[in-house]
């Protein structure tokens, strides 16, 4: 089994965001038994909390589930059960670098997934409000992540 953590600041808005819609593009190639996906935080604010109100707004307009779902914070242990950890921003990667067994892991930054886009980090819309820009950046780079996906492991 692969396996893909997205990790953003508290779990809620973009993390989630990015784990709903690779569940759904899995689901729809057929992929579910062979791709898991989860997502965490950095910070502790939100443990145990669903996704943020604009996060699960766009997903229902989209009609993808975030059943379940509910806010972690990043571990750990998560540098030894992920093949794939997906930071949204710097100050992400930052902060997985200081756990442990993070120094030396391979963090993939999500908007390295797209070259070509003027951003190079995922906006936070807990800030800023914009879920539909967030939406567009991460529906095209899961696209990309999954094409990696199959090419490398599957």
């Amino acid at each position: 089994m692969i396996s893909v953590l997205f990790v953003c600041l508290g779990n809620i808005c973009r993390s989630p965001m990015a784990e709903a819609v690779m569940r759904h593009k899995i689901a729809q190639q057929g992929l579910n038994e062979k791709i898991t996906v989860d997502s965490a935080g950095t910070g502790d604010w939100h443990i145990g909390k669903a996704p943020h109100e604009g996060t699960r707004k766009l997903l229902d307009s989209w009609r993808i589930s975030y059943e379940g779902m509910l806010a972690r914070q990043v571990g750990s242990r998560d540098f030894v059960d992920f093949d794939y950890m997906v930071a949204m921003d710097d100050s992400n990667v930052a902060n997985l670098r200081k756990l442990p067994g993070g120094e030396d892991s391979e963090i993939l930054k999500f908007m390295d997934l797209l070259p070509d886009e003027k951003l190079r980090e995922v906006p936070d819309p807990y800030f800023t409000g914009n879920f539909e820009e967030v939406y567009r950046l991460i529906d095209a780079g899961c696209d990309v992540l999954l094409d990696r996906i199959m090419k490398e492991k599957l």
